[in-house]
């Protein structure tokens, strides 16, 4: 059978009307320059997801038997066929694209509105090739640079929330405080991959493996990038017998996976969360709870996720005890933790968290999951990213500006010529800033030559990344819970 993904080289992987475009341009045209932005959604955006792209799509050469079946499908499809253009390509560039992509370091985080990527052709008569690949290389950037900003605004609100209730410092856990459980509700196995990896440039817990294999691939990651713990699910629980099994199974958990220093999850809310809490955890199980070692984390998985997890803490607390810490919050011993995973999402978190803090207890005692809350909630609109062209340069060299200002959305007004992008810091603030090309090389431009004629010029590690993204300390003050 036919590996139809083996089929989509980059000449047919772009959108219909992108075709034809060969012939629509000045034909003193020797040149596009385009860049692509976060129109806004949020004030800022974390830029990832390129590397990956261009390691997947960009360095693998075209033949001419692609060109051959893209030309029967074009044609078939209505629209004419840049035979001409491609064979170019394949016969003076050994089939790799000639572009130039310069971009901002992966893991930046910026204002949105700012040029992020900047594309240009390198060969005179490629002028059109700078829009075709529109299509695929936003496509590959959007979706994760999404996730990873709306990932990091999560991670602000749970330092926040445990800046104030907890003695323990934010580093030293805020790393596993949201969990990704988003494998099996995003569209495709390259999505759980994409927004699973954007994930973990901000946090360390997944169970989307493809996560880990990409950053791994992608991004030189020597160590893996994430971790999980053993956990149960409901087959597991309710497959020893209906309720009156329930305990048995839960016993099951402590035998295979207890131990001191070990952790483990278990569902315990098959038939009564409460009951289950109360009667097994905190009584039939309690002392082997404790004398087993280890941390037991029990996770409700229904009903109203903004109160469930605040009923199961003072259950916990009334069975297990607690302690108050020095901000004046109740800690539940260390081998007694919950997990909230049903039902977040980015408005439903900050709720949760508030609840907790005004129940009394610190947010020590509860890590949070999401799935398609973290991975399928977004579109290009959330963040509206754009690709646009900028700059025209003619055969006699000169750049002219190439911009849309449509009067009905001025939201939708594009950048003018060669971009590039500053840091600028005034009283008190700091910022990146685009500017005009020249201007920026004599600054100090931040867009970097990543990709050219076929060649990665610069690779990012996950590390790296990671680091770039990282929080300080002002940006989890706890009025953001507020805020949010």
């Amino acid at each position: 059978m036919t590996n139809v993904l083996s089929l989509l080289t980059a000449i047919i992987r772009t959108d219909s009307y992108k075709l034809s475009q060969f012939l629509q341009y000045p034909p003193d045209t020797t040149r596009i320059s385009s860049y692509i932005e976060s129109r806004g959604g949020e004030e800022e955006s974390v830029f990832f997801g390129l590397q990956a792209f261009i390691k997947q799509y960009m360095m693998t050469p075209i033949r001419q038997k692609d060109i051959n079946i893209a030309e029967k499908l074009v044609l078939a499809h209505g629209l004419p066929f840049n035979r001409e253009g491609w064979e170019i390509i394949v016969n003076e560039y050994d089939g790799m694209l000639p572009l130039e992509i310069e971009a901002v370091p992966e893991g930046t985080v910026m204002g949105t509105r700012n040029v992020q990527v900047q594309v240009v052709n390198t060969d005179p008569r490629m002028f059109w090739l700078t829009s075709y690949i529109e299509t695929a290389m936003l496509r590959g950037i959007w979706y994760p640079s999404s996730v990873a900003t709306k990932s990091r605004k999560l991670k602000k609100i749970i330092a926040a929330g445990l800046h104030k209730t907890s003695d323990i410092p934010v580093d030293d856990q805020i790393q596993f405080k949201l969990h990704d459980f988003g494998a099996r509700g995003a569209s495709s196995s390259e999505s759980a991959m994409l927004g699973g990896m954007a994930h973990l440039t901000n946090f360390m817990g997944t169970d989307t493996v493809e996560a880990l294999v990409g950053a791994m691939e992608y991004y030189n990651s020597e160590a893996v990038p994430g971790f999980s713990i053993p956990a149960s699910e409901h087959s597991t629980i309710t497959g020893w017998g209906g309720p009156e099994g329930e305990v048995v199974a839960f016993e099951n958990m402590i035998d295979k996976f207890a131990g001191e220093g070990k952790i483990y999850a278990c569902v315990s809310d098959s038939y009564d969360i409460y009951a289950a809490c109360r009667d097994l955890w905190g009584g039939v199980l309690k002392d082997k709870v404790i004398s087993s070692g280890g941390t037991l984390v029990v996770r409700p998985d229904s009903g109203d996720p903004m109160t469930v997890p605040i009923e199961v803490l003072n259950i916990l607390a009334e069975k297990f005890g607690f302690a108050v810490n020095s901000k004046g919050y109740k800690v539940l011993p260390s081998y007694i933790r919950v997990i909230q995973g049903d039902g977040l999402n980015e408005e439903t978190l900050p709720i949760l968290i508030k609840n907790v803090m005004d129940a009394g207890f610190s947010l020590d005692n509860i890590a949070f999951g999401m799935g398609g809350g973290l991975l399928q909630a977004w579109n290009r609109d959330t963040l509206k990213y754009a690709m646009k062209a900028s700059a025209r340069e003619d055969t006699n060299g000169i750049w002219h500006n190439v911009f849309k200002d449509p009067i009905s959305d001025k939201g939708k007004t594009s950048k003018k010529g060669l971009l590039g992008l500053v840091y600028n810091c005034g009283v008190g603030s700091c910022s990146y800033k685009t500017v005009p090309k020249n201007v920026a090389t004599e600054k100090g431009n931040l867009l970097r030559a990543v990709y050219r004629n076929g060649a990665l010029l610069i690779e990012d590690t996950f590390d790296e990344v990671r680091a770039r993204a990282e929080l300080k300390v002002e940006e989890y003050s706890p009025q953001i819970i507020e805020r949010y």
